[in-house]
C-alpha cells in the first residue's frame, strides 16, 4: 500500500500533540480552564488519551488538583486505568513536553485533527445518503447542510469580554447617541410612536408582529418595508412564504403610488396614475430590497439565504412572513417542538448577523373581539420567550370600519430593553398600508 493509499484509510491524528497536551496540563493544572473551551474526550484520536482526558474532566469538576496521583487513582476508580495504558503510559506523559506555556497551542492542534475527521464523517454520510436512491436529492442536500452546521456550531469557540472592554463599547455608544441628538438608535420603522417606544429595531433583537387573520400582518410589514428600503436605502429582506414575489411588488407598488389596488387589477388607470406608478417604479427599482418567496422553505435553506445576502448585500434587516410557514427538517417530532426550534434558530440567526429579524406570527382565533396577549401567540410559547419584542395589530371587525381610513391599535406586549404600551395608527384599505395618524391628519 503507497503513503497516499495509507494516508486516505487513516483519519487525521496528531499523537504527538495528544500527548504533548496531556502532558503540559499535569504540569500546569490551571490550563485546563482554557482546553476545555473547545476540547472534549472524543477529541483526541487515541482510546488511549480519550480515557486520560476524560479522568481529567472528572477531577476538574470534582474541584480536585490534577497530577500523576490524583490521576491514576481516578483511573482506577473508573476502572479505566488499564484501557488508559497503565501506569507507565501515564507516567511518560510529562516527560513528552519541556514546558507547559504551549498547551493551548496543543491542544488546537489536536481540535484542528478532530474537526478534519469529523469532516470525514460527515462528508461519509452524505456520500451515503447520495447513493441511496430511496432518499429524494432534496433530503440529501438538507441533510448536508444540517451536518455542516452542526459541525459548525459544535466547534465554535466561546469567548469572553473582560469589563473593560465591555465598558469602553457602551461608553462609545452612549457618546455617538449624545452627539446625534437621537432618541433612534436602531432602524427606524416608519411609525413614529413605535420608534419613540421601542428607540428603532435594535441589532440581534428578534420581533414578532402577531395578529389574527385578515387584519393586516403582511401590509404593517410591507409599509415598514416601504419606509426602510425604498424610502430610507436601508438593505433589507422579505421572505414572503405565503405570496409570491410579484404579488409583493404589486403590494409596494399601490403602496408607493397611492393607486388603489382596485385600479390595479381592473386596468382602469388614468393619465395621472401611470405617472404616478412611472415614479413608484424608478423609486422601487433603486431601493436595495431582496425578496425571496420560496413556498414551505426549509429553516436551514433560510439560515443559508439569509447568511448569503448579509455576506454579498450586507442586510441591515430581515423580515419574514410567516413563521408557521417555515419548515422544519425534523418533522418526527410534535410541531409545537419544531416552531420552538424554529424559533430559537430565528434568534441565533439575528444575534450571528447582528440585524434585527422582525418575524410574522398568527395568534389564536380566540383572541377574535378583544385584543390578543403574549399567552395567544400560535403553536408554541417559546416565540414569547425567544422574542426580544413583541407587537400585536388589533382592531373590532365591524361594518362602521368600512371607511376609507381604519383606526388600528399596534400593541407592543413585550419589550425586554423598553418600555411597553400601545400605539395609534391608521389602515388604508384601498391602498393596503399602514399609516401615522398624524400623516393622516396632514392629508385632511
Amino acid at each position: 500500500m503507497s503513503v497516499s493509499q495509507l494516508k486516505d484509510k487513516v483519519p487525521p491524528h496528531n499523537l504527538d500533540a495528544e500527548q504533548a497536551t496531556l502532558g503540559a496540563l499535569l504540569l500546569d493544572w490551571d490550563s485546563i480552564s482554557v482546553v476545555i473551551q473547545y476540547l472534549r474526550p472524543d477529541g483526541f484520536y487515541s482510546l488511549q488519551n480519550q480515557k486520560i482526558f476524560s479522568a481529567m474532566l472528572d477531577l476538574y469538576n470534582e474541584g480536585r488538583q490534577g497530577d500523576l496521583i490524583s490521576l491514576k487513582e481516578k483511573l482506577k476508580e473508573k476502572g479505566d486505568l488499564e484501557a488508559a495504558g497503565g501506569i507507565a503510559y501515564i507516567s511518560e506523559l510529562t516527560d513528552r513536553v519541556p514546558t507547559s506555556a504551549n498547551v493551548d497551542y496543543y491542544a488546537q492542534i489536536v481540535k484542528d485533527q478532530s474537526i478534519r475527521r469529523e469532516l470525514i464523517k460527515s462528508a461519509a454520510k452524505i456520500v451515503s445518503k447520495a447513493h441511496d436512491d430511496t432518499i429524494e436529492s432534496r433530503g440529501v442536500l438538507e441533510e448536508a447542510q444540517k451536518e455542516i452546521f452542526n459541525l459548525t456550531d459544535n466547534t465554535a469557540s466561546h469567548e469572553f469580554k473582560t469589563t473593560q472592554e465591555l465598558v469602553t463599547q457602551v461608553i462609545n455608544r452612549i457618546q455617538t447617541v449624545y452627539k446625534n441628538k437621537t432618541s433612534l438608535t436602531g432602524i427606524e420603522s416608519g411609525f413614529t410612536d413605535l420608534d419613540q417606544m421601542t428607540a428603532g429595531f435594535q441589532p440581534s433583537e428578534m420581533i414578532i408582529l402577531g395578529a389574527r387573520p385578515s387584519i393586516g400582518k403582511t401590509a404593517m410589514a410591507l409599509s415598514m418595508i416601504q419606509h426602510i428600503a425604498i424610502q430610507k436605502k436601508i438593505p433589507s429582506a422579505f421572505f414572503s412564504l405565503e405570496m409570491s414575489d410579484v404579488q409583493v411588488m404589486q403590494r409596494l407598488f399601490v403602496q408607493e403610488s397611492r393607486i388603489s389596488s382596485e385600479k390595479l387589477r381592473t386596468g382602469f388607470l388614468s393619465h395621472n396614475d401611470f405617472q404616478a406608478l412611472q415614479d413608484a417604479a424608478g423609486k422601487i427599482y433603486d431601493s436595495p430590497l431582496y425578496i425571496v418567496d420560496t413556498p414551505n422553505m426549509k429553516l436551514l435553506d433560510l439560515r443559508s439565504v439569509a447568511r448569503r445576502l448579509k455576506s454579498q448585500n450586507d442586510i441591515k434587516i430581515i423580515f419574514i412572513d410567516y413563521i408557521t410557514l417555515i419548515g422544519s427538517e425534523n418533522t418526527q417530532i410534535p410541531r409545537h417542538e419544531q416552531v420552538a426550534e424554529i424559533s430559537r434558530s430565528l434568534k441565533s440567526l439575528a444575534r450571528e448577523l447582528d440585524i434585527p429579524i422582525v418575524v410574522l406570527s398568527q395568534v389564536a382565533r380566540s383572541t377574535e373581539g378583544k385584543a390578543p396577549t403574549l399567552a395567544e401567540l400560535r403553536e408554541s410559547g417559546s416565540i414569547e420567550q425567544d422574542a426580544d419584542v413583541v407587537m400585536f395589530l388589533h382592531r373590532e371587525r365591524s361594518p362602521e370600519n368600512k371607511g376609507d381610513t381604519i383606526p388600528t391599535e399596534l400593541i407592543v406586549a413585550k419589550q425586554r430593553n423598553g418600555p411597553v404600551g400601545s400605539v395609534d395608527i391608521t389602515f388604508i384599505p384601498h391602498f393596503t398600508k399602514f399609516e401615522n395618524v398624524s400623516h393622516q391628519k396632514e392629508e385632511r
